[in-house]
């Protein structure tokens, strides 16, 4: 805004502006009211002491949320059972399956590449669709108190995860070679 333009607006606002001063002793009677408020209702010392309390109410109602929290999640799992709970041979059976998962998972990672990342989404997708029903079964283990069928569900459960990631890995190697010929192909054209 130019100077003119603010010297305008002043003018016309020259009547609505308060410019009157209080009257005397206005300082002196609102601290007086100040201070009889301060007598009357309000404890200095004890609203420091409320101030300081707060946080460490926080903090101690915080702690005793996260234990809940551990001690609660503990106990859920011991209520489900897997393989490993059956017997030592279970444990090592799911060992075996979930090292030779993490290992297939790997290796698709490390092959991974813009053309093969629709492959590897659909893989995962089914995956998480296999996971979701080895914790289901792991609700059935419990109910049923290790059965049989049950236990031999969770097996194929993994074997199935197994397969599809070596499925995947078979696709991208499929598609690496087929990007690689049609390179070459171009190349010689």
């Amino acid at each position: 805004m130019s100077n003119d333009n603010l010297n305008e607006l002043f003018k016309d606002l020259e009547h609505d502006l308060d410019i009157e001063n209080p009257n005397l002793g206005h300082e002196q009677r609102f601290l007086n009211k100040l201070v009889k408020q301060n007598k009357s209702g309000f404890n200095k010392t004890s609203g420091k002491t409320r101030s300081l309390w707060k946080p460490f109410l926080g903090i101690a109602a915080s702690i005793v949320l996260v234990v809940a929290l551990v001690i609660g999640r503990q106990e859920d799992d011991d209520n489900f059972r897997d393989l490993a709970n059956v017997s030592p041979e279970m444990a090592e059976t799911q060992d075996f399956f979930t090292t030779s998962i993490n290992e297939e998972l790997n290796k698709i990672q490390e092959a991974s590449s813009p053309e093969t990342k629709i492959l590897i989404q659909d893989a995962m997708k089914r995956i998480k669709t296999l996971e979701d029903n080895y914790e289901s079964l792991k609700d059935d283990l419990t109910e049923s108190g290790d059965d049989n069928r049950v236990i031999y569900a969770m097996i194929s459960n993994f074997q199935n995860r197994i397969n599809i990631l070596q499925s995947t890995l078979e696709q991208i190697k499929n598609v690496k070679q087929l990007k690689k010929i049609t390179h070459e192909t171009s190349n010689t054209l």
